[in-house]
């Protein structure tokens, strides 16, 4: 990474959108510039879990103001994060095409946990250290996590449907509020922690911090109301819930420090909050600076300076399935040989999709674990639904994709859920890592030095030097083979 370098992360938010610029120098995080829309995308999800026309013209709106800030920054240097919304929209898909043509970048919609993960960086990097274990909580619009971590490490982690969006939607949608419906939310938000709240209180925590805007903006109205002087205290929540019941309606909340673009949707989240210190008997709150965009932030710079958690996640599955490390290591380097022979023809170039071979080469047998018969299922299986710290959902269903066509028939069908405008250089991944498997199934390190590879539009050819073939008889008939394969996919491989 270059001494100073701009950095930026975007978060699509259920609530608001936020972009936060900086600069690293050193290793030390300033930022020069941020940006927020409150575009409230849950609000826009109807009964059908779509998301309407209206809030995707103001979110497209919204990505291509953001878009001009970031276009004189480096692709790899910027991480846009969908979250619970883009999590839940049936159109979500059909959406984010648009939005990546709005902002001009790509965009990555990330697990709940992977969201909880990053959550809790951003709050430890904010946050004086020690060596006790904290409980961290954000509420936010869609959904609400929660994090016991120690120094910079998240131990457990959490995400919950619940939001101060969604929760205002559900108990005042008009806006009213009152002591009944103010009860119901919190009941509700009750039944949410119960899978929780015994595990957490058993692992126990040192203190307590909130993050992100609900408990941010509370913490601020307990401070201008005078209601609280040492953060967030449970009488000073319970006296914050008895002021909005005695308001009446969202339109007449007069709190000092209440964003007034917050007073929609504050009941809700405050309803949560109530929950949530009366559930882990919490007695006062911090609150921190930092959450989901500051931990964006210190990810990429780990990605820039070679410490990818991604590169652990993947290390610990191969350790967790028993993945033959010699084995992986030979498909990898060899896809990777493959690679860089055709990557300007196949536009394969940048970081991206040498990660995406890289890494689906090296768990291309973690199914073997479960059963040998159709263990590229298997492990297909695993990459799709596991919770892969570092990853977001596309990038996980893309590897899990590039497992399951590694071998056997070469199902099409595995890309269909994909961005359009991966799934060509996708489809060219796969033939790569589908070659690497096939020169290796013998399962011994074999010299590839002479090799000539030439690719273009649909065909690649490979030239072994001298009588190379001729002394690998059983790896000649399995190229014939693959050949078939791989006809039949829309693929010409040719090979001498």
């Amino acid at each position: 990474m270059a001494t100073t370098e701009i950095i930026a992360a975007l978060d699509l938010g259920s609530n608001s959108f936020h972009l936060k610029v900086a600069r690293v120098a050193d290793g030390q995080l300033a930022v020069i510039d941020r940006m927020r829309d409150p575009v409230r995308l849950a609000a826009g999800l109807d009964k059908h879990e779509q998301l309407t026309d209206e809030v995707c013209r103001r979110a497209l709106d919204t990505l291509e103001r953001f878009g001009q800030r970031l276009r004189d920054i480096p692709p790899d240097n910027v991480r846009v994060v969908g979250t619970n919304t883009l999590r839940r929209a049936r159109n979500g898909t059909t959406f984010l095409a648009h939005a990546e043509t709005a902002l001009g970048r790509p965009i990555e919609v990330i697990s709940g946990r992977e969201e909880a993960r990053l959550i809790y960086l951003g709050v430890a990097h904010s946050t004086a250290q020690d060596s006790g274990r904290r409980l961290v909580v954000d509420i936010g619009g869609g959904s609400t996590e929660l994090i016991i971590g120690q120094k910079f490490e998240a131990l457990r982690t959490e995400s919950l449907h619940m939001g101060c969006v969604a929760a205002s939607r559900e108990f005042f949608p008009d806006g009213v509020i009152d002591a009944r419906r103010m009860r119901r939310a919190e009941i509700a938000a009750h039944q949410e922690l119960e899978s929780v709240e015994d595990s957490y209180r058993r692992m126990g925590w040192d203190s307590a911090i909130g993050a992100s805007g609900t408990v941010r903006n509370v913490w601020q109205v307990l401070q201008d109301q005078g209601w609280s002087r040492k953060g967030i205290t449970a009488k000073g929540v319970r006296t914050l819930r008895d002021a909005l019941i005695q308001a009446g309606h969202a339109e007449r909340i007069d709190l000092r420090g209440l964003q007034p673009e917050r007073a929609p949707v504050f009941a809700g989240g405050v309803a949560i909050l109530a929950a949530i210190f009366d559930a882990f008997d919490l007695k006062t709150m911090g609150c921190s600076d930092g959450a989901l965009r500051e931990g964006l932030l210190y990810d990429l710079i780990g990605r820039l300076e070679h410490h990818d958690v991604r590169e652990a996640s993947i290390d610990d599955l191969c350790a967790r399935y028993r993945a033959e490390e010699d084995q992986a290591r030979r498909v990898a380097a060899s896809a990777g040989l493959l690679l860089a022979r055709v990557a300007e023809i196949w536009d394969l170039g940048g970081q991206r999709y040498p990660h995406l071979l890289d890494w689906a080469a090296r768990l291309h047998e973690i199914g073997l674990d479960i059963a040998h018969s159709g263990y590229h299922r298997h492990g297909a299986y695993v990459l799709h639904n596991a919770d892969l710290p570092g990853f977001s959902r596309q990038e996980q269903a893309e590897v899990a994709a590039l497992v399951h066509v590694h071998r056997r028939k070469f199902d099409l069908r595995q890309f269909d859920d994909l961005p359009r405008n991966h799934r060509a250089r996708l489809l060219s991944l796969a033939v790569l890592l589908r070659i690497a498997v096939v020169l290796h199934r013998g399962r011994q390190d074999i010299d590839l030095a002479g090799l000539d590879v030439e690719a273009g539009a649909g065909w690649l050819r490979l030239h072994f030097s001298g009588t190379w073939l001729s002394e690998h008889p059983l790896t000649e008939a399995d190229l014939a083979r693959e050949k078939i394969y791989l006809k039949a996919a829309g693929i010409e491989l040719t090979f001498s």
